[in-house]
This record gives C-alpha cells, sequence and structure tokens, in this order.
C-alpha cells in the first residue's frame, strides 16, 4: 500500500515528526529517547546556527491516517563551498519495515535535492558530519549506544540499499579499557615522556569554568586536524558557542585534554561520560521529575566516549596523541569510568585504526553512510 508524503509546514506536523521515533522503536530497550526539547531546537531554523548556511525541508509519510516514517533533505552551502562539490543530504530518517515507506520518504528527499541543483544524496546524517545520529548502524545491535550515538533498526541498511543507495564510508567505533596498562604497545608510553622534555608541550585537563574559550581551542585543533577527512566541515563561530552551551552541562574535567606549546594549542581530546545511560531513563522528558532522576542516575555512568582526538599537523611528530591516550589512564584510575568507546573513526582513516589497535581496542559497532548519484 502506497504511503503519502508530506511536507513539514505547521506546528502540528512538526510535533509529529519529532514524536514518531517512539511509535517506530517501542519495544527496543537499546533505543535511547531523545529528549524532546533538545530535538524541538535542531530542528528549529531560528535555534541552530546550521541554518544561517545551510536550507532543509522535513517530510513525513503518512499512511491511513497514521504517520509511519519521515525524513529531511538538506544541503551545507559551508561544506560544498570547503569540500568543492554539489552534495546535498538526507537525515532525520525513520521507517516503519516497509520498502514502499522508505522509497517514497527517499524519493521525496531525491526530488528536492535535484530541485536544489545538488548532485548527490548523502546521508543519513542530520545534519553534518559535526552533529549526532551519523549514519545506520550495520554493525553492533546487540550494544547499547554511547552518548551522541543512536542505536537504529537492523533493517534500515536492507532498506536505504532496496531503495537504491550504495556504501559511501563506514564510521567505526572502537571499545577501549583504560585500567591495564600493560595491554598497550611500550611504544606508546615512551613517546608520551618525550612530549615534555623533548617538545616543551604541556597537557592539562580543560577548566569548566572557561568553558567558552575552552571550547574555541578544543575546535580550533578540531577544525584543522579533521579538515582533510572524507565528509568534514569547519564549525563556525555560531557554531561553538552553539557546541560550548550544549557541552558544558555533561563535560567532565577528568576526560578533557588541552595540549599547549607557548601558550598556543597544539591538540586536544573530548571525551564525555557517557549520559546515554541517564537518558535512557527520562523517556524524553525532563520534567516533571525527569530531573531527579538525571542527578541520580548520572552518579552511575560506568563508561566514556572518546568524542574526538586530534593533533594540529605540525606537532603530530611529538608524540602529543600518546601523551592525551596516556591522559586517560590517569583519569581512569580516579574516576567510575574505567572504558568506553572512541569514535567515530572513518574506515579509511589508518593512522587513528592503528592507534587503536596499538592501545588494545577492537572494532565493536559500524555506521554506514550511504550515497547515490543525482546527475541528470
Amino acid at each position: 500500500m502506497q504511503a503519502e508524503i508530506r511536507r513539514v509546514t505547521t506546528k502540528r506536523d512538526l510535533n509529529a515528526f519529532i514524536r514518531l521515533p517512539w511509535a517506530i522503536y517501542r519495544n527496543c530497550p537499546l533505543w535511547v529517547p531523545p529528549l524532546k526539547f533538545d530535538v524541538r531546537r535542531r530542528l528549529g531554523r531560528s535555534r541552530n546556527p546550521f541554518f544561517e548556511h545551510g536550507e532543509a525541508d522535513y517530510f513525513l509519510a503518512v499512511r491511513d491516517g497514521d504517520v509511519v516514517g519521515r525524513i529531511s533533505a538538506h544541503y551545507d552551502r559551508n561544506f560544498n563551498e570547503f569540500q568543492d562539490n554539489e552534495w546535498g543530504m538526507f537525515g532525520w530518517f525513520e521507517s516503519r519495515d516497509d520498502p514502499v515507506v522508505a522509497r517514497a520518504l527517499l524519493d521525496a528527499a531525491e526530488e528536492w535535492l535535484r530541485e536544489h541543483q545538488r548532485d548527490r544524496m548523502v546521508g543519513p546524517l542530520s545534519f553534518t558530519t559535526n552533529d549526532q545520529d551519523v549514519g545506520a548502524l550495520v554493525e553492533g545491535f546487540e550494544r547499547p549506544p554511547l552518548i551522541l550515538n543512536q542505536w537504529t533498526h537492523p533493517y534500515y541498511p536492507e532498506l536505504l540499499e532496496g531503495a537504491g543507495l550504495a556504501k559511501a564510508m563506514d564510521l567505526l567505533m572502537w571499545e577501549l579499557y583504560v585500567e591495564d596498562r600493560t595491554s598497550v604497545h611500550p611504544a606508546i608510553f615512551k613517546l608520551a615522556e618525550e612530549v615534555k622534555t623533548k617538545h616543551g608541550i604541556d597537557v592539562r585537563q580543560m577548566r569548566k569554568r572557561d568553558m567558552e574559550a575552552e571550547v574555541e581551542r578544543f575546535l580550533d585543533v578540531y577544525n584543522e586536524a579533521w579538515e582533510r577527512n572524507w565528509g568534514f566541515v569547519p564549525l563556525t563561530p555560531a557554531e561553538v558557542r552553539h557546541y560550548a552551551s550544549e557541552l558544558k552541562p555533561i563535560l567532565d574535567e577528568n576526560w578533557a585534554f588541552i595540549a599547549e606549546k607557548d601558550g598556543q594549542t597544539v591538540g586536544a581530546a573530548l571525551t564525555l561520560p557517557d549520559y546515554n545511560q541517564v537518558l535512557m531513563r527520562m523517556h524524553g522528558r525532563l520534567l516533571p521529575i525527569g530531573w531527579l532522576k538525571a542527578l541520580w542516575y548520572r552518579r552511575k555512568i560506568d563508561k566514556v566516549r572518546v568524542f574526538a582526538l586530534g593533533v594540529k599537523r605540525q606537532h603530530q611528530h611529538t608524540g602529543v596523541a600518546a601523551k592525551l591516550y596516556e591522559r586517560h589512564f590517569d583519569s581512569a584510575a580516579r574516576t567510575p569510568q574505567t572504558g568506553g568507546e572512541m569514535g567515530w573513526i572513518l574506515e579509511t582513516n589508518k593512522a587513528m585504526n592503528r592507534a587503536m589497535e596499538g592501545m588494545g581496542g577492537k572494532v565493536v559497532s559500524r555506521y554506514r553512510l550511504y550515497e547515490k548519484p543525482l546527475e541528470g
């Protein structure tokens, strides 16, 4: 049975768009409900700095009066300029296990992107690779996702491929436990020893009281160290401020580091406590008593996610990355968290993947981005 595709134009439509995952993932214990007010803020054109340089529309799939799927179609002028391409994206993809629904949604996104002169459709990602909700899970369905990751249905890859999309890139999540130093290749600690004495580089913890400046220092590294990565787009100053406000409530100074030389930032690592363990118990709401649950369950968080770890190119020979790894072992010795996951790491990033092997890690989850050429 066909599905009607409807563009989101009213507040009622937007509410349906936001609420749909609760129906799609009903009885899925590994799905982590997002906070509804946060989703609304991310979708809002006046509240998300993405829309200072991006365009998007949202669509619903409706059958017999029931919403059975959703999708966004969007493009980012900054991304197109930085990567010198005309790609468009799709994201916020959710669908019943129905190829007809999935194809109708993807056809709607494709039509919108063609109308906006895009020559490729890539996704799912909402809205860029700097955001959460990047890729569809293809391995690791038995594991709960860590913070800023999502669990998606095992049938999604088949729906996407059945609609004519092909693999573009895989993103890897590595599991690491940092309590047993004997599992680490000795060369890593040898390099870490020389960072200060040989290269004059200090590594310190981030200071939460100076959060906006610290995030700016981190993102200065982020924008340079990742600029050659597939799918990367630099963050704007407005996005830096936006991320600083979002990260401050969940930042733990034990797990966030800045590397500096002569007052200049040369490297950084941002590791976050796994607040997904809290969100799983919030059911998408902070009120009326959700904040009490948050205060209680955050004390029980036992994992972290290494969200990003990078070094500016001119300092990548100095062993700063090894020193940042070592500092994670130090943090594990004084906190309840002794391990977690690192990623996303592109499957093509050989240096980082070798480093994860040297740290004793193993790939436990894989997210996939898909693409479809739109020439003609």
